[in-house]
């Protein structure tokens, strides 16, 4: 299969509300829960449910309270993440947490809902968990005994910067500079700046793991995938920074390494109130929101506040993963002076598929510069034939008079690249 064709990137257990009241028992929680970790406060929020309804289902299909314990079920919001990145968020719900997930679990229970997941403590048993949690020092050692010694691209921002990476304001440039170098360099500045004030911002991104850290392979299972899937598997290194909200054609686990992570989610429909910047100059591959999460501006950007309700908040801890589904929109935080993920990308479907970015920008060609009224019927021409939405569009023909529209075999596949191919060569 062609990996190019693959990870292509595409710009260049409910409780029942009515039977939990609130308690005193609320109130503890709401207190203490912004002090102590993500696992000390659902662990109490278990005994809370135990205590207050017995049969519930504690099995590991339950909501988490990184932001918010129990995202249906009526208790309180606990302001994790509105106390860190402003009040717009206090009342954010958490993505659903699951425990003791395998294969199976994960292939018949979580995939087909299409909804983030955090997955706690999937990867808690992977060597560099161990070792980042005795000392990020070890977890360097560990890294360095891996690395290929190629040089890799990374992301450097002046000290002042505080880790946002963004569009500088004329849109003609960002605020960070592009570099490279080896990977014991990075990790080696990446240990010294804990112990500066205001360190620059460091941030190495979408590190292709079999070319830089092979060794890592070897160590660290993927799980829940098979071995034979097609997949492409990447570090991200560095210290406190945000990413702006983008989506990803692939489907995502990120397993974190180090380091506390925040993810902020938002499902695709809410590509019209994130401001979306350019689709051909990108920070790092993928189209991104210009909207500051932890500090928005309301005047510039009104229809954010429609995604802020729309949102959800997944905070991650050594050990956790998050599963996305291709597409979602995500914003991702490292939240401490030293933070390592590893990822794992891979799609689902025909090997023939390419990324439907191609067809957009076929369509800026075709499609979108119509008169409204064509452009409207078109919209009616490719909902029948493509998305196919009145159901099979050709069932009335047999197969072999299906044309291009059949199954797509390799000759019919080399017959559509190379008309495809020979119109868009015109001038």
């Amino acid at each position: 299969m062609d990996r190019q064709r693959l990870w292509d990137a595409d710009g260049a257990g409910e409780l029942d509300d009515a039977a939990i009241s609130q308690s005193c028992s609320d109130n503890v929680l709401r207190e203490i829960a912004p002090s102590i970790s993500c696992r000390a406060v659902e662990a109490l929020g278990d005994m809370l449910v135990l205590t207050m309804k017995e049969d519930i289902d504690i099995g590991r299909a339950r909501y988490g309270c990184s932001c918010a314990l129990g995202l249906a079920s009526g208790w309180p919001q606990i302001d994790r993440a509105g106390t860190e990145m402003g009040g717009h968020w206090s009342n954010t719900p958490a993505t659903r947490v699951w425990r003791d997930v395998d294969r199976d679990v994960f292939r018949r229970e979580i995939q087909p809902l299409g909804r983030p997941a955090i997955l706690r403590g999937l990867v808690s048993h992977w060597p560099a968990v161990t070792a980042g949690a005795q000392a990020p020092e070890e977890l360097c050692d560990l890294l360095k005994a891996a690395a290929g010694g190629q040089p890799v691209d990374y992301f450097e921002g002046a000290p002042g910067l505080g880790g946002r990476y963004a569009y500088q304001p004329d849109m003609r440039g960002f605020n960070f500079e592009r570099r490279k170098a080896g990977l014991d360099e990075i990790l080696d500045r990446l240990l010294a700046a804990r112990s500066l004030p205001d360190p620059p911002s460091i941030y190495a991104g979408a590190v292709n793991v079999p070319r830089h850290a092979p060794g890592l392979l070897r160590q660290h299972v993927i799980p829940l995938l098979e071995e034979s899937e097609e997949k492409l598997v990447s570090l991200w290194i560095g210290n406190r920074g945000r990413t702006p909200a983008h989506w990803d054609l692939p489907q995502n686990l990120a397993c974190v390494i180090a380091g506390r992570r925040r993810f902020t989610l938002f499902p695709t429909e809410q590509v019209p109130n994130l401001y979306i910047g350019p689709l051909d100059m990108t920070l790092a591959g993928q189209p991104s929101s210009l909207v500051d999460l932890h500090d928005p501006d309301f005047s510039v950007y009104p229809k954010f506040r429609d995604a802020i309700s729309a949102a959800e908040i997944a905070d991650l801890e050594p050990g956790d993963a998050l599963y996305m589904p291709s597409l979602w929109i995500h914003h991702v935080e490292a939240l401490d002076t030293f933070g390592v993920m590893m990822n794992i990308w891979w799609r689902e479907g025909p090997p023939h598929l390419v990324t439907p970015f191609l067809t957009m920008l076929h369509a800026l060609l075709t499609l979108r510069d119509l008169p409204v009224r064509e452009r409207e019927a078109w919209r009616g021409l490719f909902d029948h034939y493509i998305f196919e939405r009145n159901g099979d569009p050709f069932a009335h023909l047999p197969e072999h008079a299906r044309g291009i529209f059949g199954e797509i075999t390799h000759e019919r596949e080399r017959l559509i690249r190379d008309h495809l191919l020979r119109t868009l060569s015109r001038t």
